[in-house]
């Protein structure tokens, strides 16, 4: 009987074989790493079907400890740096939950509240339009600097008010643009004086006419500080909603070490606007633009419906109501209407 010879078993080969292919595709170019090894060929003579003639790239084996080593060589580290996974730095990508953030419990903007870009609309044509207006009106004053002799009066009396509140500090300086200017204007519904519901007036314009409604006594001290060097971020002009007289209001506050003060035309004292109760914040403007207030949510659920989500709707000018409004619930208010400032 002739004995027989032992055959390799083809379904390890064949394993090994795969095994060794797949790391090579994984692994790159032969040479990328350094202390890598290049397997040879499996033997092809126990594999059915093989082509001896077919050339196959070289498997390429390395382990992780040499691919750092290489990259520590590279980045000058030497020879004995120590690598540990758990001190990577900041910017590495990490699956772990980041530390939850606390809503800050009031906001940055007057009266504790936040802000947010007002969508386009008729508020937005307005400011521009004021704007444009205090733009040209600027050309008149710097020509009244250069040439007080041909200033006239309005402008020359606007100046000095300028004057008399760049002397000023602190919260000198805010008191007296608020009282100045209170006292420079005397009151006047659009109505009366324009034959229309609502018109926004530039500084010298309504100190040529000398009359001028809350927005006009707003906008002429927001114009007066900022020409006084009062920094414009600190300066809101505020739309508001005044409930205790049913009336849409527009007042001017100014940030002060920190503190909103209201500058308001129908008082003389300057107020801290987390004094002012009555108020229903809508809109804040000033050289960024149209924003709207929005309540942070642990203020909103302490004053619950004391702050309205939107703006109010537009009113009678006379009796100061809303129109359009069901008075059954306050908090239907509609966004595309205006307030009618008082």
């Amino acid at each position: 009987m002739t004995p027989r010879g032992k055959t390799p078993k083809l379904g390890a080969t064949v394993f090994a074989a795969a095994i060794a292919f797949s790391i090579g595709l994984c692994a790159g170019a032969p040479g990328a790493y350094a202390d890598e090894t290049v397997a040879t060929e499996p033997n092809d003579d126990f594999m059915p079907g093989s082509d001896r003639t077919s050339t196959r790239p070289p498997a390429t084996f390395f382990t992780i400890n040499a691919v750092l080593a290489k990259l520590d060589r590279q980045r000058g580290r030497g020879p004995g740096a120590l690598r540990l996974a758990s001190l990577a730095p900041a910017d590495v990508a990490t699956d772990a939950t980041p530390a939850p953030k606390e809503t800050p419990a009031t906001g940055t903007e007057p009266f504790g509240l936040f802000s947010f870009r007002a969508p386009e609309g008729s508020l937005w044509r307005k400011w521009r339009g004021i704007e444009s207006d205090i733009t040209k009106e600027q050309a008149v004053l710097d020509r009244c600097r250069e040439n007080a002799e041909g200033c006239p009066s309005y402008a020359a009396q606007y100046l000095r008010l300028i004057k008399a509140v760049t002397a000023k500090s602190g919260r000198d300086r805010l008191d007296e643009a608020n009282r100045a200017v209170n006292m420079a204007i005397r009151y006047a519904s659009d109505y009366a004086q324009h034959g229309e519901a609502d018109r926004w007036s530039a500084p010298l314009a309504s100190f040529a006419t000398g009359k001028g409604d809350c927005e006009d006594y707003a906008i002429a001290k927001y114009g007066a500080l900022t020409e006084a060097g009062f920094p414009r971020d600190d300066l809101r002009l505020v739309l508001v909603r005044d409930r205790a007289v049913r009336q849409d209001h527009a007042v001017l506050a100014a940030r002060l070490d920190g503190h909103w003060l209201i500058l308001d035309s129908r008082r003389s004292d300057l107020m801290i606007d987390s004094d002012v109760t009555s108020f229903t914040p809508l809109y804040a403007i000033n050289h960024r633009g149209v924003q709207l207030f929005a309540a942070p949510y642990a203020k909103r659920d302490l004053l619950g419906s004391d702050i309205e989500p939107a703006p109010a709707a537009a009113g009678d000018a006379e009796h100061g109501e809303w129109i359009g409004q069901d008075r059954s619930n306050d908090s239907a208010i509609h966004m595309s209407a205006l307030p009618l400032l008082m």
